[in-house]
């Protein structure tokens, strides 16, 4: 195993309970990763919107993060529950917080390399496998929980088919009601209902993916033995919450205010680099990744926004024609995808090295 490799990753021992402050930095660190996930994912929740000229890009990165806040309120925690409870033994990490530290590293890091290499990678993904990554590193396999992972790896292959799948049968549908419509009525009607489906995607992006530092926050603040500041059981709305409100306002916080400042590098690749798309086509793929990401939040299975979106823009560019989709991008991302959980979980492997280095040279 990876443990006994590395003798400075050893888990014979638990670890002394952190200070408050290093608990603060973390979680000043997977804030940060929250940003930068908006950051990195603002191109999915604005390319299509912006590409075709229905906002521009100021307003559209507004309108965005106004609804990814507004997700804080109006789903429930399901996601940041399996995140922090169903991937792995944390019983077996001892208290070591650095695990929480060394897996988010991994993931910023890959999310920077990403961004610079404009390819629309999964923030999320990036962040389940950085997180499993460094717990490996300290404990070997055995901390995978085997069945909390089944869901993930499956909607990995099925939210790009079902973004697809529902893209194209939104673009068909759509095409066959409006048959008789003039082009001009066609462009004006879906460049209102364009800011519907931007909105709603903006929503669900918000959703699922604010949820995921939510629970990297609750798993580090159960390990530092501080679990009773990260469960407070309120009433939002509809849903009852049991992790506190103070973790939800931030996390869609920080998810809101990265995406206004937004990924602009990304936006080419997915507003114009995969297939041009008219106001009809921006709204069938933005419904389509909409109602994709619904299910599996409604599910509580983390997923990535990114596969789902960018797999409704195949689906409506393939109602075209099968010429009128850069294939090409469709292989790089791919190429990417497959990477993200190999390349983020080895980096914050290495992360927790250096961390316990660090320590251990102190």
């Amino acid at each position: 195993m990876i443990s006994c490799v590395f003798p400075l990753a050893s888990a014979s021992a638990p670890s002394a309970a952190p200070a408050l402050g290093v608990v603060i930095f973390i979680i000043f660190v997977a804030l940060i990763f929250d940003f930068l996930n908006g950051f990195h994912d603002a191109a999915n929740s604005i390319a299509t919107v912006v590409s075709t000229r229905v906002l521009t890009p100021g307003a559209a990165v507004m309108w965005a993060a106004f609804f990814n806040f507004a997700a804080a309120f109006l789903f429930g925690t399901k996601v940041a529950d399996a995140i922090s409870g169903s991937l792995l033994h944390t019983d077996k990490l001892q208290g070591d917080v650095s695990v929480i530290l060394a897996g988010l590293t991994g993931a910023i890091v890959w999310n920077i390399i990403t961004w610079i290499l404009s390819l629309p990678t999964s923030s999320s993904h990036a962040l389940i496998s950085g997180y499993a990554g460094a717990a490996i590193a300290k404990v070997g396999f055995s901390v995978i929980k085997v069945s909390g992972w089944v869901p993930v790896l499956e909607w990995i292959v099925l939210s790009p088919l079902i973004g697809m799948i529902l893209g194209g049968l939104n673009m068909i549908v759509v095409s066959w009601l409006f048959r008789r419509a003039t082009p001009h009525r066609v462009d004006t009607l879906f460049r209102r209902l364009q800011l519907v489906s931007a909105g709603a995607y903006s929503l669900m992006h918000g959703g699922n993916d604010a949820q995921k530092t939510m629970g990297i926050i609750v798993a580090l603040l159960v390990l530092a033995g501080r679990g009773s500041i990260a469960h407070n059981s309120h009433q939002i709305l509809w849903h009852k919450h049991e992790i506190a409100l103070w973790i939800i306002l931030l996390c869609n916080g920080a998810i809101a205010l990265g995406t206004m400042f937004g990924g602009w590098r990304i936006v080419k690749t997915m507003g114009s680099g995969i297939t041009r798309l008219a106001p009809v086509g921006g709204f069938c793929a933005e419904a389509a990744a909409a109602t994709t990401i619904f299910m599996a939040t409604f599910s509580g299975v983390p997923i990535s926004t990114t596969h789902a979106i960018t797999g409704s823009i195949l689906g409506v560019g393939t109602t075209h024609g099968v010429r009128s989709v850069r294939w090409i991008w469709g292989q790089r991302i791919v190429l990417a995808w497959i990477l993200t959980l190999p390349c983020a979980a080895a980096m914050s492997a290495l992360a927790y090295f250096l961390i316990q280095l660090a320590v251990g040279m102190r």
